[in-house]
């Protein structure tokens, strides 16, 4: 059968809760290889929740239902604080990327807990502001940011990973509604070693199975290129 689409693929998947140091519970699910460990472990940042982001965010329920079995790596997604899924809601109430601070780093903590390999932060959107203003705080490879828009981090949170030796890669839609790629090149100037790549006909929602390919193909090239050419063919059982 063709890849596309909601398809899960086969995985373990886990429905889990991430405990912030300011005691709030949040939800999420955990995806890992069905019969294997993985090589790496993505833990994912929503879009915007006051603009219908979630840990369900498209890109994010696909990488999840996807790349574990593809790409043998881990998937963690969850609600920051105050946003509702059909996974359920976290506790607490949007903080416009302040308080979240704590969510970040409660996501970072189980990964450790768990012993989950080789952990990246990926965000999409507000996520990416998440993964600029506070990934350099924990011990990860690195960031990929999808469609960073730059609102809420800043000029100076985005130097201060000039000197910080870790990964960085920025995916930029040429059509993006916030951070077109000509702007984004002046403003990640400051972090020589980001691998930044324009990508043709995007938008920054990545609508459609071309973008979404070519969002998880970059992930991926990422954290386990050995794993490219992802299939676009699956011979086997899917869940649901």
């Amino acid at each position: 059968m063709e890849i596309r689409g909601p398809v899960l693929l086969p995985a373990r998947r886990e429905e889990i809760e991430l405990s912030t140091v300011d005691g709030l519970t949040l939800v999420g699910e955990l995806a890992v290889p069905e019969d294997r460990e993985p090589v790496a472990t993505l833990v994912t940042l929503h879009p915007l929740p006051t603009a219908g982001g979630f840990m369900d965010s498209h890109i994010l329920r696909k990488a999840a239902g996807r790349l574990p079995a593809l790409a043998d790596v881990a998937v963690l997604r969850f609600n920051t604080r105050g946003t509702t899924s059909p996974r359920g809601t976290s506790e607490g109430a949007f903080d416009g990327g302040a308080a979240e601070i704590f969510d970040v780093a409660a996501a970072v903590d189980f990964v450790r807990e768990r012993g989950l390999p080789r952990p990246w932060l990926v965000g999409w959107s507000f996520g990416t502001e998440l993964a600029l203003k506070y990934g350099r705080d924990h011990d990860i490879e690195g960031v990929i940011l999808l469609s960073p828009p730059l609102h809420r981090a800043t000029a100076r949170d985005v130097a201060a990973w000039g000197d910080d030796p870790r990964r960085m890669v920025v995916l930029v839609p040429e059509f993006d509604d916030y951070l077109r790629p000509d702007e984004a090149r002046e403003r990640f100037a400051s972090v020589p070693h980001a691998r930044l790549i324009a990508v043709e006909g995007g938008k920054h929602l990545w609508v459609g199975e071309n973008q979404t390919r070519r969002v998880l193909t970059e992930i991926v090239a990422a954290v386990n290129p050995d794993a490219l050419p992802l299939p676009t063919e699956w011979v086997g059982p899917v869940e649901g």
